[in-house]
Order: C-alpha cells, then sequence, then structure tokens
C-alpha cells in the first residue's frame, strides 16, 4: 500500500497535525470486478437433481388409513342414501310450511268441518269393535264420506287415484297367481316324467342283467 503523508498548517495555538490517506491498491479492484465462469450469461448453471422422500407413516397414520379404507362403502352408502333422502325431505318440509300458512290464514268455516270430519272418525272407532280390520275400514270410510261432503271435488279426484292404485294393484296380484298356479302343473308333469324315466332305466337294468345270468348258465 502507498502511504500519503500531508501536513497542514494550522493556527499558532495548535501544532502541525499529519494526515494519512490510505488509496486503495489495484488489485483489490480487481478482484472484486472478477467474476466466475457460471455467472456469465453464456454459461448456465447444472440441474440439480432432487429426489422427494416421504416420511416414515406412524401406527397412528397407519390405523387411521385402514380405518378409511374399511369405511370408505359405508361413507358411500351414507352419501347416496343422503342425496336420495334429502329431496323427499325438502318437499316435506315445504307441505310443512304450507300447511303451517294454511293454519295461520284459514278459509272461513274450515275448522267446524274439520271437526266434523274428526268427530265421524270417531264415530267410526266406537262402532268397530271387536275386529281390527273395522277399525280400519269404519273410521277412514267415515271420515271419507264427511270430508266428501265439504270437498266434493277433491274427493272425486283422490277417489280416482285410489280406484287407478287399486286396480293396478289387484291385477298384479291376479298375474301373480296366474303364474304361480301354471307352474304347479309343469313341474308336476316334470316330477311325474323324471320318475317314469328312472323306472324305464331300472326295468332296462333288470333286462340286461337277467341276459347276462342267462348266458353264464349256457
Amino acid at each position: 500500500m502507498f502511504k500519503v503523508i500531508r501536513l497542514g498548517a494550522t493556527p499558532v495555538s495548535l501544532s502541525l497535525l499529519s494526515l494519512q490517506v490510505y488509496a486503495s491498491s489495484s488489485e483489490k479492484t480487481s478482484k472484486k470486478e472478477l467474476l466466475k465462469i457460471e455467472e456469465l450469461s453464456l454459461y448456465s448453471s447444472p440441474a440439480r437433481e432432487t429426489k422427494y422422500v416421504e416420511n416414515p407413516q406412524t401406527h397412528l397414520e397407519e390405523g387411521v388409513s385402514r380405518l378409511r379404507h374399511v369405511m370408505e362403502p359405508y361413507t358411500a352408502w351414507c352419501q347416496d342414501l343422503y342425496a336420495k333422502a334429502m329431496p323427499r325431505l325438502e318437499k316435506a318440509v315445504e307441505h310443512g310450511r304450507e300447511g303451517y300458512e294454511f293454519l295461520q290464514n284459514p278459509p272461513a268455516g274450515f275448522y267446524p268441518r274439520l271437526g266434523v270430519i274428526g268427530f265421524a272418525g270417531i264415530v267410526g272407532l266406537f262402532l268397530a269393535r271387536g275386529s281390527r280390520i273395522k277399525k280400519l275400514v269404519y273410521p277412514t270410510g267415515l271420515m271419507g264420506i264427511g270430508a266428501s261432503m265439504y270437498y266434493p271435488q277433491q274427493a272425486v279426484a283422490i277417489a280416482k287415484v285410489a280406484g287407478t292404485q287399486l286396480y293396478d294393484w289387484s291385477l298384479q296380484g291376479y298375474i301373480a297367481v296366474e303364474s304361480l298356479w301354471k307352474d304347479n302343473p309343469k313341474k308336476k308333469k316334470s316330477g311325474e316324467k323324471s320318475g317314469k324315466g328312472d323306472a324305464d332305466g331300472n326295468k332296462s337294468l333288470e333286462i340286461h342283467a337277467a341276459s347276462n345270468e342267462e348266458r353264464v348258465q349256457k
């Protein structure tokens, strides 16, 4: 390094002071300005190969994964059931809201008519004693008659729907009974044929055995 000593003149009260100034050498500047090969724009840094290593599972994680695999079909079944039941529940809630709103603002004479229909059902229960079929038929019949007196149009519509349903059910029952009735004779005939075939087979075996005995005797 080069040292440059400079003398400065000061007032009489102060003595002469010597100041040292350090000049940077050319070696330091040259070292700072040097660049590596990788830092040049013409050269690209080599790609580093990295591998992902998973952490080993603990006993708790293994137990949770097994439980998830076991419960997966049940969760899928619950999701399907929820998806099927939600529209019905929403419809039921809507009907409940409509019924609640209707009861809050009922039409004129609604509650007296409802009382008459309920009284008809009570009379039907009183009349239907000792038989479960009567307990089902009499109250519903009397309540239906009372409701049809006050609401004839709705009663006609309900009667049409109920009639079609009853007709469909009776037709399905008739078809089922007819199919069973036709299947039974076929089974009987097949059983008789199999019995006859076994008997014929046994007879042929007996004839064959008798012929063999005759040959041996000769």
